[in-house]
């Protein structure tokens, strides 16, 4: 993966949207995720909200240079509601975002025509609501320490504006650090007059 290489994607969950078509009503909603377990507790916490819904579709993209995508009808028509919602978020350009679409059904039905249509513009409206932001694949950088370290491990994080997404501070210290994963080997060679700081990368992410 090319270390500067940015993508698109979500600030913020944003939905729903509303679409109605013949008695059907499809509600969009779409979020910012960084995993695929993530992506399922969304589906099934949209499932708990909607105990009613005929179907929840979905589809995801996952990560930038090898991503994870998924599609799921649900039920409805082979290729009649997903491919149409993952078409939105090719069309919009985004990675690393889910968007579902819960439809109640009306008693009609709509024909894989019609449905397509209604996912379709179930997802385009919802994300039409989002904010797009563009990011840079980044890494957790995580710092293991005793409390001597601490004043200036803080100097660093300070002077240098790291952002720490996880603080610990028990008999010893933890911190996580989020970095542009252009900027690894810079930070921790920053570290490196700290021998008794212990760094290991945990994970990385394209979101």
């Amino acid at each position: 993966m090319e270390q500067n290489l940015s993508f698109r994607t979500l600030k913020a969950p944003c939905g729903p949207s509303e679409y109605r078509d013949r008695k059907s009503k499809f509600l969009g909603y779409a979020y910012p995720v960084n995993t695929t377990s993530g992506a399922q507790e969304l589906v099934d916490a949209l499932w708990r909200e909607h105990p009613g819904a005929a179907h929840i579709c979905y589809a995801y993209r996952i990560g930038v240079s090898q991503p994870e995508i998924r599609m799921q009808d649900d039920g409805e028509p082979a290729n009649s509601s997903a491919p149409p919602i993952f078409g939105q978020i090719e069309s919009y350009d985004l990675h690393s975002v889910l968007v579902c679409v819960v439809r109640y059904y009306g008693g009609v039905k709509l024909g894989v025509g019609g449905l397509i249509q209604a996912y379709r513009e179930a997802a385009k409206s919802c994300l039409e609501l989002g904010r797009i932001e563009v990011r840079r694949p980044s890494a957790v950088l995580v710092l293991r320490f005793t409390y001597d370290d601490l004043d200036a491990v803080l100097r660093i994080v300070d002077q240098r504006r790291l952002r720490v997404v996880r603080r610990e501070m028990a008999l010893s210290c933890r911190m996580d650090l989020e970095i542009p994963l252009s900027d690894l080997n810079r930070i921790r060679e920053i570290f490196g007059p700290l021998p008794e700081v212990f760094i290991e990368v945990e994970e990385r992410t394209e979101s």
